[in-house]
């Protein structure tokens, strides 16, 4: 027969790291952040786009009243139209 548990359920201290100057992935998820939010970031997205890759943009809610979701996810096809036509002009 098993050993009874002495507690009900383990009661947390507070103490994420041991080493409060452990960074952990703070560099990481700040690195990450402002390349988010960069010109490189959308010049990225539109150079895979006009190869034909699946891009997703997230993009203002255009539902006003949907305050739960106030960005969402969508294609870039959606967006910037089919990537066959980007850039070319049409001959009417």
């Amino acid at each position: 027969m098993a050993k009874k548990r002495q507690r009900k359920q383990q009661i947390s201290k507070g103490i994420t790291h041991k080493n409060p100057s452990r960074m952990g992935n703070k560099i990481a998820k700040e690195q990450r952040l402002e390349y988010k939010g960069s010109v490189e970031h959308g010049y990225n997205q539109r150079k895979a786009w006009r190869k034909g890759k699946t891009v997703i943009l997230t993009i203002a809610n255009p539902d006003g009243a949907n305050t739960r979701e106030r960005f969402i996810k969508v294609n870039a096809n959606e967006v910037w139209g089919d990537w066959r036509f980007a850039g070319k002009v049409s001959s009417k």
